[in-house]
């Protein structure tokens, strides 16, 4: 919105530049993450763009990579894994880095075990467990995030050059998460309204299920498409491309386009494309 002091400087000679707002400055996602939509979001833009005075709604956030390529003012964020979203809410204030960041084994599994044991003594939300977290999603095996059955981050050690970089603050993204929301729940929990939009990217149609204790299922593959299908709202959805995963989307009325994503983490080293669903309702 314009300032009222325009006017009053209408007479005054100002200085033109062509920099950007701070609004619109690049900001990557802070963390690494497997599966992460930064190629999306400039297919994602045309459909934002004409609903961007909406709420911006992702209930399965992960890296932030659309999120942070869109730029809501307004939006609500949620994530299954707690230890995520604790991060999340820790760079909405000064945020320093203090711990040890270094590329070094014996460090790496320092930080681990301390980190899982804030996690067994009820510390997971502490400023502590949000730097461990930020420093083993930099440091581990190929930037996964994975967690045993008894709650544990068991990501081994990764091979990455010796000068492995890392930030020493975050305040470049306190200003835009200030007005942006974060929760850890159920995605059914989420308080939306009518006229939100949302972009949901749900853990992908494959075997691995252990992203968040409980995992993610078939069942709620179903659950989350049909619950997404009955928003009155505009609806965007990505997952892998797989037969059952279409057959699902089409049966709930959805409009489906298809895009070769890039393979950015693989355990094995495969960096193919893999084919991914766009699937798109009220738009």
């Amino acid at each position: 919105m314009p300032s009222t002091r325009d006017s009053e400087n209408s007479g005054k000679a100002t200085k033109r530049t062509n920099a950007p707002a701070a609004s619109e400055l690049p900001l990557r996602p802070p963390l690494k993450w497997a599966g992460g939509k930064r190629w999306l979001a400039p297919i994602i833009r045309p459909y934002w763009q004409p609903h961007r005075h909406r709420r911006f709604v992702e209930p399965f956030c992960g890296g932030l990579a659309v999120t942070l390529g869109l730029r809501p003012q307004f939006a609500l964020l949620n994530d299954a894994n707690p230890h995520l979203i604790n991060f999340y809410e820790w760079l909405k204030k000064p945020f320093p880095v203090t711990i040890e960041t270094r590329n070094d084994e014996a460090v790496y599994y320092t930080h681990r075990d301390r980190f899982n044991k804030l996690i067994k003594n009820g510390k997971r939300r502490s400023r502590e467990a949000a730097q461990l977290f930020y420093y083993l999603n930099r440091t581990c095996f190929n930037g996964l995030c994975r967690f045993n059955q008894s709650g544990e981050f068991n990501v081994p050690f990764g091979t990455y050059a010796a000068n492995l970089r890392y930030a020493g603050d975050f305040d470049r993204y306190r200003a835009v998460f200030s007005s942006w929301e974060f929760a850890n729940l159920d995605f059914e929990e989420l308080d939306i309204a009518s006229d939100d939009f949302i972009y949901a990217d749900p853990p992908y149609d494959v075997d691995f299920t252990a992203y968040s204790r409980g995992g993610f299922s078939w069942e709620d593959q179903k659950r989350a498409a049909e619950w997404l299908a009955a928003h009155p709202g505009p609806v965007i959805l990505s997952n892998q491309a797989t037969p059952r995963i279409k057959k699902l989307y089409k049966s709930l009325g959805f409009k489906l386009k298809f895009y070769d994503a890039p393979r950015r983490i693989s355990c094995t080293g495969d960096r193919t494309a893999a084919c991914e669903v766009l699937a798109v309702k009220g738009l």
